[in-house]
């Protein structure tokens, strides 16, 4: 059973894919969230359920959908993500100290690419928001990295480039196939962290 949601959840990753590559909105509002689904069946059947991997899963399916609707319900999806990313961080066995050294040089390195964005946000109370979800997806992924799982430490960083490729796209420009992109890494990323956390 567990390896059938595995592959429904890869075959509706990659038919979203196609959705969006061809711009075929009903198709992608069917597979997107249907992928995540399967991946929280899958990560729920695993030898050791760990219970922050997924409330993150379902978190990230509730933003699949805000982030589908109008555009008045971004700040949901960005929340609803955040607090993913939370519980992603909970998952991770590492130790405090070993997650703030490469927090410190996560976003360091990100930091020129935060700033870029961060000035192109309209609005102090989405700004705000928005800086601090790149803070916790930083510790996201920071947390990946000192738990000392490569496959994790992938899917994170993958993740964390999909998050910045929507930022860019919607605050800084847009670039060509930037769409396919973002749910290329997007769910690639999911699917790695789940690899690694599953048990």
């Amino acid at each position: 059973m567990a390896a059938l949601c595995l592959i429904a959840a890869i075959a509706f990753a990659i038919l979203d894919w196609i959705a969006v590559a061809q711009e075929n909105q009903p198709l992608e509002y069917l597979a997107k969230p249907a992928a995540l689904a399967f991946l929280i069946l899958y990560a729920a059947l695993g030898p050791a359920t760990s219970w922050a991997l997924l409330a993150a899963l379902v978190l990230s399916l509730l933003g699949d959908v805000y982030l589908m609707l109008p555009d008045a319900l971004f700040p949901a999806g960005l929340l609803a993500f955040l607090l993913g990313h939370l519980a992603y961080i909970a998952a991770f066995h590492a130790a405090p100290v070993t997650r703030l050294i490469w927090f410190v040089i996560v976003a360091g390195a990100s930091l020129p690419l935060a700033l870029r964005i961060l000035r192109a946000v309209r609005g102090p109370p989405l700004r705000i928001g928005v800086g601090v979800y790149m803070a916790v997806i930083s510790l996201m992924v920071a947390s990946a990295i000192a738990s000392g799982s490569l496959t994790a430490s992938i899917g994170a960083l993958l993740f964390f480039a999909s998050d910045a490729m929507i930022a860019l796209r919607r605050f800084v420009t847009r670039f060509n196939g930037d769409q396919l992109a973002v749910i290329v890494t997007y769910h690639l990323g999911q699917l790695l962290l789940v690899l690694a956390l599953r048990g």
